[in-house]
C-alpha cells in the first residue's frame, strides 16, 4: 500500500488533514578517519553502533580514532575493556586526551561490561561509551541476549552519546542503527624483500552494512 493511500485512509477515519512526522536524523560525530566519515556522515549520536571484523581488520585503530576526535573536541569519553586488550600508552601516542578517558576494566566477562555500559551510559555526560568485545570468543559474545543489546539501545536514545560497540562478530544486528564491517586488504612493508623489512601499515576496507551503503579504503597504522 503506497504512503498517498494510507494517509488518506487515516484521514479519512480522523477526520481531518494528517501531517506526517518524519523522525529526524540524528546528529553525527566524527570518526577522525575521513574515508568513513565520507561514507557514513560520522557516527550517529543517541544510537548504537556496531564495528566488527577480523584482528588486524583495521577495527581497534577506528575505534582508537574516534575516540581521540572525541577526546579533542573537549568530551568525556569511556571505553568498557572486556578484555584488558587497551594499550593507554600507544592510545596517547595516536591522540587520545587520557585525561578525559576512563578506563573501566571489565575482569574478562563480557557480561560484566554490558553491566559497566549500561550504567555509563544511565549516568550520562559522555560524548562516546564504547564496548571492547574484539578479542572476546565470538561464542561468548553472542551469549549476551538481544533483549539487552536492545536495553543498551533504549538507553542511549535521546542522547548526545555515541554508543560503540567493537567484536569481532556482528552481536547486535537489528538493535544497531550502523553496522560497520572492517576487512584487512593488503599489509605494507618497508624495505628490501631479501632484508630486513619493517611493517608500514595496514591497508583495510571498511564496508558499511546498515543501513547498506559503500565501501571506504583506509590506511591503520601499526
Amino acid at each position: 500500500m503506497g504512503a498517498a493511500v494510507l494517509k488518506q485512509q487515516f484521514e479519512a477515519v480522523l477526520g481531518g488533514h494528517l501531517d506526517w512526522q518524519s523522525r529526524p536524523l540524528p546528529e553525527t560525530a566524527r570518526t577522525g578517519i575521513a574515508e568513513i566519515d565520507s561514507v557514513t556522515g560520522g557516527l550517529p549520536r543517541g544510537c548504537l553502533t556496531e564495528i566488527y571484523g577480523s584482528a588486524s581488520s583495521g577495527r581497534t585503530s577506528l575505534l582508537v580514532s574516534l575516540l581521540a576526535e572525541a577526546t579533542a573536541r573537549q568530551e568525556i569519553c569511556a571505553l568498557v575493556d572486556a578484555d584488558d586488550t587497551f594499550d593507554p600508552i600507544s592510545a596517547a601516542a595516536a591522540g587520545v586526551r587520557l585525561d578525559r578517558l576512563i578506563w573501566v576494566r571489565a575482569a574478562r566477562s563480557a557480561e560484566q561490561a554490558l553491566k559497566a555500559a549500561d550504567l555509563l551510559i544511565q549516568g550520562g555526560g559522555f560524548g562516546v561509551v564504547a564496548m571492547d568485545l574484539g578479542d572476546t570468543a565470538p561464542a561468548t559474545a553472542r551469549r549476551i541476549s538481544l533483549t539487552s543489546w536492545f536495553r543498551l539501545r533504549r538507553a542511549v536514545e535521546h542522547t548526545p552519546t555515541v554508543l560503540v560497540t567493537v567484536a569481532r562478530q556482528s552481536n547486535a544486528k537489528t538493535c544497531a542503527s550502523l553496522m560497520l564491517e572492517c576487512v584487512r586488504e593488503q599489509v605494507e612493508w618497508s624495505g628490501a624483500p631479501a632484508s630486513s623489512r619493517l611493517l608500514r601499515g595496514i591497508r583495510v576496507r571498511s564496508r558499511s552494512c546498515k543501513p547498506v551503503g559503500r565501501s571506504c579504503v583506509w590506511g591503520a597504522p601499526v
